[in-house]
């Protein structure tokens, strides 16, 4: 669900906007954001599609259809977005359309784990069906870098101490936009959120869905409350899980994030401590945070050892994501006890780096796949970041001192906005799904990338809201081991009904 290198992955400081001149800019209404009404006579043909569904293994059909490249102009060039469903096993009801946040990340390969995503219950009276959004996979991606300029760019010092990184962290950060700019440039307009959402409601069209059944994670609650906000009236149920509040200002968020990682490396550490393979010296938390900076601090100026044999160069960047990877599910924590172990007391990072290949999205062979650079471009167009260095700087050291591991890296990994090469056409303001039925919110309360304030934020600001708690760790809560939420979640899926708003379904049960 989705940081340098570590905002680029997570929902709003994976958002990571000084645009040259002479830039392309988006056309009219690419990403804005009014009433969207009945489709119009020129987008009948999209939602009258029938695809052509074909087996791809495992019981799943997939097919591809096709949208708009740009809204305002449907006849037009269009683009294709490639669908995968896999059908009920009883009496259908529906569709379920499902996302697992990002930006960037793959409904495609979400779907294809269906089996452990959704309940039997309801995989019994829905297909689940998943889409690649538009600029992400295998639905017209946007592309920027080589494998290795990757490499260079999420290995980059995040939290310059110099001038000179600092000037380094903006030239790295200024290549990437120039790099979309040069590969992607007739889609970056139009991969913006607003769109993705319009795509949505032409694929319930196609699917036969009077309304819209969705389960969005991460920044999939942002989409989806988008959705909700511009089709009311074609919503039957959503359910936005591990929520993105659309109402904080842009490096708000990345501070209010940052911290939320923070606050579950503590509830790691305090869990360690009750193991007695922790390697932390100290029996104190303050103690215990202290060595992992420490840690941190020994990267940043000798990398650590790398077995991998691929030549990067464990440094302190590539060990913070290291660190935050396992933070998002708490069954990883044994595993992040071992690599802290290996890092502090042998010097070893090479299970650190294959934590952070995993957040990444870096293969075995060193190639990877567009989340990184989709994830920038869909957040630079949906939100408005500042322009000047100055602005970055001073919030990241305002980010460090209220989250010390992860608030620079967070801060820092949105500059490539200053010099993304379209404006942003977004705005960072409450969406309110007036008319829509009940919408089911869900918030972790030590989520580390999406925070529980962000569940209560949006779930006030919509206006036919339902909070669901879960005091748990961990990203996102629905088949993540809490009984109570799975009931209440399946509850709403298949019967419309919701629980009392602010229920906090407990540790366990």
């Amino acid at each position: 669900m989705a940081i340098a290198a570590l905002a680029a992955l997570l929902p709003f400081a994976a958002c990571s906007s000084h645009a040259p001149a002479g830039s392309e800019q988006p056309g009219a209404g690419a990403s804005a954001r009014p009433a969207a009404e009945a489709p119009s006579a020129d987008l009948q043909p999209f939602y009258a599609q029938r695809p052509a569904w074909k087996a791809c293994g495992d019981g799943f059909q997939c097919a591809k259809i096709q949208v708009p490249l740009d809204y305002s102009k449907p006849t037009g060039e269009r683009i294709d977005l490639s669908v995968i469903r896999l059908p009920a096993t009883g009496k259908r009801v529906g569709s379920l359309l499902i996302n697992p946040g990002g930006p960037g990340g793959s409904g495609i390969d979400y779907a294809r784990a269906a089996r452990s995503v959704v309940s039997d219950k309801v995989r019994a009276q829905f297909d689940v069906v998943g889409f690649d959004p538009r600029g992400v996979g295998q639905s017209t991606p946007v592309t920027c870098m080589t494998a290795s300029q990757l490499d260079a760019y999420i290995g980059m010092d995040s939290s310059p101490d110099t001038p000179a990184e600092v000037t380094a962290l903006d030239r790295e950060s200024k290549l990437f936009a120039d790099n979309c700019g040069a590969k992607s440039a007739r889609l970056l307009p139009h991969v913006g959120t607003a769109d993705a959402a319009r795509d949505m409601d032409v694929l319930r069209g196609v699917l036969g869905d009077r309304g819209l059944t969705y389960l969005g994670k991460s920044y999939g609650t942002y989409l989806g409350a988008m959705y909700a906000d511009l089709f009311p009236k074609h919503v039957r149920a959503l359910v936005l899980d591990g929520a993105v509040d659309p109402a904080v200002p842009s490096l708000k968020s990345n501070e209010v994030q940052a911290k939320g990682f923070e606050v579950a490396l503590k509830a790691f550490v305090e869990d360690c401590f009750l193991d007695k393979s922790c390697p932390f010296k100290s029996r104190t938390v303050d103690g215990a945070m202290q060595e992992i900076s420490d840690l941190l601090s020994r990267a940043d100026r000798q990398p650590l050892k790398n077995d991998l044999g691929d030549g990067r160069q464990i440094n302190e960047a590539w060990a913070v994501i290291g660190i935050a990877t396992p933070l998002y599910e708490r069954a990883a924590w044994p595993r992040l006890r071992e690599a802290l172990a290996k890092a502090m007391n042998q010097g070893d990072g090479t299970e650190l780096l294959q934590m952070a290949d995993l957040l990444v999205d870096r293969r075995a062979d060193g190639s990877y796949s567009n989340q990184t650079e989709a994830n920038m471009a869909i957040n630079c167009v949906d939100h408005p970041f500042p322009k000047s260095l100055a602005a970055y700087r001073k919030a990241a050291g305002q980010a460090a001192k209220a989250a010390p591991h992860f608030g620079p890296f967070v801060m820092w990994g949105s500059l490539p906005c200053a010099y993304w090469p379209v404006k942003s056409v977004g705005t960072d303001k409450p969406l309110k799904a007036a008319g829509a039925p009940p919408i089911l919110v869900v918030g972790t309360l030590r989520d580390p990338a999406t925070p529980y304030e962000w569940a209560q934020g949006l779930a006030s600001e919509l206006t036919s809201g339902v909070l669901l708690g879960y005091d748990g760790d961990g990203h996102t809560a629905y088949r993540s081991g809490s009984a109570c939420v799975d009931s209440a979640v399946d509850d709403y899926l298949l019967a419309l009904r919701t629980p009392k708003s602010g229920t906090i379904c407990p540790k366990t049960g």
